[in-house]
């Protein structure tokens, strides 16, 4: 599915993300962690189109994507998500997901004028589908009420509802549980795990919580210093010498072990 190659990014002097190589297979729930400034939501800006490459590739079902826009991502079923949710505050919760779907017979005048029964056949499809894709993330109940008053666990639901009113094909999850609390979380873990098996999505997802990144995620790729530290189970990750130090440092190894890993 994605396929990244080599990827560089650096601001001046900085180099945020540097050699940074990794396969996202087609099916997979993959996990991304690792220290704070690995370089983990870097990465997904560029793969995301919102950074250029300071160098390097990223391929999608074999098709060089590197450096292209979002907006041509999203037609090609790449979407991603952010830590802080980016929701239409003054519309409702079904609005903000109406308005996902590209190319809408009423957002042009003329149709507007001259095929009101096509624009209202339409919206009223467009419609049915949020709601159903309110009633998949069981929060049907909140589907009038304005986005700005629902909380912050649901309104990374409503992110991820997003993404299902254009059958993504891989969506990047960036800290999808910041916030959240551990209902609400176990919630989205069942979206999550239920758009996979149900829908074929293919999920990369930054996650500090690691029951939640156990539950989901295998593989699990680590990133320290802005390249590929480790790939395997959560639990082989969680035992590598090299990913303990880059969380804890290498005087804090032996502990570690002795204590348990947690990130």
């Amino acid at each position: 599915m994605i396929v990244v190659e080599d990827l560089h990014r650096h601001f001046g002097g900085f180099r945020a993300v540097d050699g940074a190589s990794l396969t996202i297979k087609t099916g997979s729930i993959t996990g991304l962690i690792g220290p704070n400034g690995a370089g983990k939501t870097t990465l997904f800006n560029v793969i995301a189109g919102r950074l250029p490459p300071t160098s390097g590739r990223v391929l999608m079902d074999g098709q060089d994507i590197t450096g292209l826009p979002p907006h041509v991502l999203f037609h090609k079923g790449l979407l991603r998500t952010f830590q802080i949710a980016h929701e239409f505050g003054s519309m409702t919760v079904r609005e903000n997901l109406m308005m996902v779907p590209p190319n809408q017979a009423g957002e042009t005048i003329w149709n507007s004028w001259f095929a009101r029964g096509r624009v209202a056949r339409q919206e009223a499809e467009i419609r049915k589908k949020a709601d159903e894709v309110l009633e998949f993330l069981t929060i049907g109940h909140l589907a009038d009420q304005k986005a700005s008053m629902i909380s912050g666990g649901q309104k990374k639901l409503l992110e991820l509802g997003r993404t299902m009113m254009v059958d993504a094909k891989i969506v990047f999850l960036d800290e999808v549980g910041a916030g959240v609390n551990r209902t609400l979380l176990n919630t989205i873990g069942d979206a999550i795990v239920r758009l996979n098996k149900e829908r074929g999505y293919t999920f990369c997802v930054i996650e500090h919580d690691m029951d939640f990144i156990g539950r989901l995620c295998d593989p699990v790729i680590v990133m320290a210093e802005g390249h590929v530290l480790a790939e395997g189970t959560v639990e082989q990750v969680k035992s590598d010498e090299r990913v303990i130090e880059a969380y804890l440092g290498t005087g804090l190894k032996n502990k570690a072990k002795a204590e348990g890993f947690h990130v």
